[in-house]
């Protein structure tokens, strides 16, 4: 499995950064809300919706969604609509957190919808508002997701002895958290160096971030477990759907947004 997930990895990465530093505007910007609508339509399954018409359904309303909130920044004054998204999503995950940690309800088709809307559209707006910004913030974003998730997956195979969250994901622990988080800050160390700001708030905020996407990731699953399914979908072999491989990502994005704005990092 790991060897998989690494060849896949290897396949991926060029792909993601030509798209980050070489594609126009409009191109970056239809690949990723081509992306955001095939986790919409894997989000749909986490509904419950098995019908085809249903979850095209939902796909078209979370389209309309994304136009509709890219019209609405259009108009309203920089970065008024991207402070809401962050807020709302910052908002969101929180209540996530405490719905995992000691909650577990299940929630009605209807209020799914509106999670997967409140998981998907905020991520798709700051994603792309970091790229507009500098290609070099979201791919800072995209490293620290990323070590996160190394970072934990190791320490939790040399380490891992307290279970993190048993009910929602058995495999991950504190061991693991431990881990990404100190890769995380190492990696955010060097990165400061090259920023324009003190470099203690930023690796604080990317700290931040990379504890937010672990919520990220637990939710996904708890959503996954009460839909009876192990994976979101196919769509990358050895990482599953989607959704799998940027679970982290949709919760850290526009916490990292909101954090490189309040250190004037964004233009």
């Amino acid at each position: 499995m790991l060897k998989q997930r690494v060849i896949t990895a290897l396949v991926i990465a060029p792909i993601v950064l030509a798209l980050v530093f070489f594609a126009p505007g409009w191109l970056f910007a239809a690949v990723m809300l081509a992306m955001a609508l095939v986790g919409a339509w894997e989000w749909s399954a986490l509904t419950g919706s098995l019908d085809r018409n249903s979850r095209l359904g939902l796909v078209a309303l979370f389209g309309l969604l994304a136009l509709g909130g890219g019209w609405l920044e259009e108009r309203l004054p920089y970065p008024a609509a991207l402070l809401l998204y962050s807020v709302v999503a910052f908002a969101w995950w929180l209540f996530s957190l405490l719905w995992v940690a000691a909650w577990r309800i299940e929630f009605a088709r209807s209020i799914k919808i509106i999670c997967g809307v409140l998981t998907l559209l905020p991520a798709l707006a700051a994603v792309l508002a970091l790229r507009n910004s500098s290609p070099w913030y979201l791919l800072i974003l995209l490293l620290l997701t990323s070590a996160a998730d190394i970072g934990a997956y190791f320490a939790g195979r040399a380490f891992g002895r307290h279970k993190l969250a048993p009910l929602v994901s058995p495999g991950k622990t504190w061991e693991g958290v431990a881990g990404g988080v100190v890769l995380v800050s190492l990696l955010a160390a060097v990165a400061s160096h090259w920023l324009p700001t003190a470099s203690l708030p930023f690796i604080l905020i990317c700290i931040a971030v990379a504890l937010l996407s672990v919520v990220g990731d637990l939710s996904e699953s708890l959503f996954k477990r009460q839909a009876g399914m192990k994976d979101s979908g196919t769509l990358f072999p050895g990482h599953g759907g989607l959704l799998d491989r940027v679970d982290s990502l949709t919760a850290a994005a526009p916490l990292f947004w909101l954090g490189t704005f309040w250190l004037g990092l964004q233009s």
